[in-house]
């Protein structure tokens, strides 16, 4: 299948950066949400990329108003119905997530593919709100935050996926300009399942008073070669999703490692989620990191 129609739920941080890099590979690409106020919110966050790339010489207009006449907002399941490919990509919640893919086998072209986003969550739970010719077609496409600019994708394979599913996905995250790895259908498939417990034990190092915020994330920047900082990037990734994942890792393996700080739970309880929220670690003004603030 030459995937040329997508279909993304959710137009949130990880569903508008999916649509936005859709669209510019010159897909159709329709963008459901909820509501209308977070698809207005989601579909600015898109446009207003394209306009700052415009205003830095990166692209021409002309090529802005292509790929915006790509990109459609909705708010119906109905209109997703001619997609070749549907990703899911909505909170990491199971129950949430089964009733967005009920809506989608009862949309869905008959050979459409059925992808989730999740970070964590077995891609395989989410068959029991599917007929079961459309099983082969189920398989997991794990974006990484920001998309557009990370080349990574996972793609995940339960055991039910076929082959040409695996095929037509890794062909589209070709078209994206990206690389595709090929994961296990388990808890936090192959880059979580390594990144988790190291955010978690700087998180541990923070709560311990090892250190201050900036100095554990100079620290390990300049004398690791890394890009960003450990609570840096837990603030980057969201701390809400790093209690998410964690609590499914932590459930599935039971090992200390995987358990989520009282920090942590402490942040999220208070609404400090990181980026999204304006305040985790460190406070934000838009995407950009500011000040450490007081834990």
């Amino acid at each position: 299948m030459d995937i040329q129609r997508v279909g993304v739920i959710g137009c949130g941080l990880m569903g508008s950066g999916i649509a936005q890099c859709a669209a510019e590979a010159g897909c159709q690409v329709w963008v459901k949400e909820a509501n209308e106020a977070f698809l207005t919110k989601g579909l600015a966050r898109i446009h207003g990329a394209w306009d700052r790339a415009v205003t830095k010489g990166k692209v021409t207009p002309e090529q802005r108003q292509a790929w915006a006449a790509n990109l459609q907002g909705t708010l119906s399941f109905d209109d997703l119905a001619p997609c070749d490919l549907l990703v899911e990509a909505i909170p990491e919640n199971l129950d949430l997530k089964l009733r967005t893919f009920a809506e989608l086998d009862r949309v869905a072209a008959p050979g459409a593919l059925l992808c989730s986003n999740t970070s964590s969550l077995s891609v395989a739970q989410m068959g029991p709100a599917l007929a079961p010719e459309r099983l082969p077609r189920l398989a997991g496409l794990h974006f990484f935050n920001p998309v557009p600019m990370m080349p990574l994708v996972e793609v995940i394979r339960t055991l039910a996926t076929s082959e040409e599913t695996l095929s037509d996905l890794r062909a589209f995250v070709q078209k994206l300009g990206k690389t595709a790895v090929l994961a296990p259908d388990a808890p936090g498939f192959i880059v979580n399942r390594l990144l988790i417990p190291y955010l978690l034990d700087a998180i541990r190092c923070a709560e311990q008073g090892l250190s201050s915020v900036e100095d554990i994330d100079t620290g390990m920047k300049l004398g690791c070669g890394h890009p960003m900082g450990p609570l840096h990037l837990a603030d980057f990734v969201g701390l809400d999703t790093m209690q998410s994942v964690s609590e499914v890792l932590f459930d599935a393996f039971g090992e200390p490692r995987f358990k989520a700080p009282s920090l942590l739970r402490q942040l999220v309880a208070a609404g400090r989620f990181g980026r999204k929220s304006g305040s985790g670690f460190y406070r934000w003004e838009g995407e950009k990191r500011a000040e450490a603030l007081p834990l």
